[in-house]
């Protein structure tokens, strides 16, 4: 625009002849540099107005090639990556060496956007992108700029909610120093419907005893859901390592949970996916907190205790009423149920006593009438820990207790009283036959899952 006005200018005061002051002031150059723009529009025309290094690229300047290979890389080899993580894997394995901002321009051109981008530079390029639009002619031009406007304005498109109570339970857990100095994990599950917190647990990190309780409180006190929505943690699903086929996945002791239940599970690697959930957990940890600091919670199991009166003051404020969602829980389990359902089962083996270990104890097994029962070393068994912290097992379809074995009697054989006391002599409490938990129908879904047939020698 500056060499378009000088050339009027100065062509405007040599055709036609004016006031060569007049000329310098319109221009905000001195009269000397009138003189000499006069020569050169003279000696060479319009030309002379054009600054020397006008069409070429600068020394400096990334050539094509580079800049080609790292479009290229970004697009199908790095796409997940930040662009200071790019920046740094091109030094790494591609030793391609520029600079961060070089990085962003270089994309900027191709409109590709970092993941990291702010929402202004997101507006940024839309608006270009609508300029573009604007101007263009070609209908696949057009198309192909909206598509590129949609992805901008929107990388993690909204949804609308459940249409049903109950339909979908999003749950994961969040690390955080919620109450003290360390870190703890609080496991909490959101209906997608109404947003009600449907239960909510504390541990030391997110294990599937934490899963456990928050799924014992959804049965308690709301029934049984459809599904749940939850990250690819190996607590929902696990993939066999270096497994060739990807359907191997093995058995989880919560997906067998679900399965006895009833309740589909569906897993996602991306947090936008389970939004709810997600921002659930930013909003209690804004408050959660402040609330637990002001109450004095300084424990663990304080903190569990504060959850039952904190919950429905939570709900109360951010949930939806259930009443104007239709509910899919189904009934409610007694709570027997829940306590075999939400077991956790271990595979142990009898040894030369008769006896297994589990966790750093030997037991000995007892059926319904209270006698001892033995079995023969290398026996396979399946360990049954209840939620309630019941322990049984399984042997060849059957059921029986098991007795922890004591480092010293209780009582001496041959001095003092050895009537048996009462306690002693009851019977001991076996679940029944068709409790979910036994071994065959274990197994069975175990081998569905893999597409086997079950090898009963086994």
């Amino acid at each position: 625009m500056n060499e378009q006005r000088k050339y009027d200018v100065i062509k405007k005061l040599v055709d036609e002849g004016g006031n060569k002051k007049r000329a310098a002031i319109t221009l905000g150059c001195t009269l000397r540099t009138v003189n000499r723009l006069i020569c050169h529009y003279r000696k060479d025309g319009k030309a002379s107005f054009s600054h020397g290094n006008k069409g070429r690229l600068p020394v400096t300047r990334i050539s094509d090639t580079t800049r080609s290979a790292i479009v290229t890389l970004y697009e199908n080899k790095y796409f997940d990556a930040n662009l200071r993580h790019f920046t740094e894997l091109l030094a790494e394995h591609e030793s391609i060496h520029v600079s961060e901002a070089t990085v962003r321009t270089i994309l900027l051109e191709k409109m590709i956007l970092s993941p990291k981008a702010h929402k202004n530079t997101c507006r940024k390029l839309k608006r270009l992108l609508q300029a573009q639009k604007a101007e263009t002619t070609s209908k696949k031009e057009k198309d192909k700029l909206q598509e590129a406007i949609v992805i901008v304005s929107d990388p993690h498109p909204r949804r609308e909610r459940y249409a049903n109570a109950g339909e979908l339970i999003q749950m994961d857990a969040s690390p955080h120093k919620w109450f003290s100095d360390f870190t703890s994990s609080l496991h909490a599950a959101i209906d997608d419907a109404t947003g009600i917190l449907t239960g909510a647990y504390f541990d030391r990190q997110e294990t599937l005893n934490g899963y456990y309780h928050v799924f014992s409180q959804i049965l308690t006190n709301y029934g049984i859901p459809y599904m749940f929505y939850t990250d690819r943690r190996t607590v929902f699903e696990y993939k066999r390592k270096n497994s060739p086929d990807i359907s191997e996945d093995t058995l989880t002791q919560f997906a067998y949970a679900c399965k006895q239940l009833g309740v589909d599970i569906k897993t996602t690697s991306i947090a936008q996916a389970k939004g709810r959930v997600e921002r659930l957990f930013e909003t209690l940890q804004s408050r959660l907190p402040v609330e637990m600091r002001l109450a004095g919670v300084t424990t663990i199991e304080q903190a569990n205790e504060f959850l039952n009166s904190y919950i429905p003051k939570f709900n109360a404020q951010f949930a939806l009423p259930l009443k104007t969602s239709k509910s899919v829980f189904e009934t409610q389990p007694p709570e027997d149920k829940i306590n075999l359902y939400l077991s956790i089962l271990t595979q142990r083996t009898v040894d030369a006593g008769h006896c297994i270990k589990f966790k750093k104890k030997y037991y000995r097994f007892l059926n319904s009438e209270g006698m001892y029962m033995d079995f023969h070393k290398g026996t396979k068994v399946m360990v049954i820990e209840t939620f309630d912290a019941q322990l049984f097992v399984t042997v060849a379809d059957r059921v029986f207790a098991l007795e922890e074995v004591a480092l010293h009697e209780a009582r001496s054989r041959y001095f003092g009283n050895n009537v048996k006391d009462k306690a002693e002599s009851r019977k001991v409490y076996i679940p029944d036959m068709n409790h979910p938990w036994r071994k065959d129908n274990f197994m069975k879904h175990v081998y569905a899952m893999l597409g086997k047939e079950q090898d009963w020698a086994c």
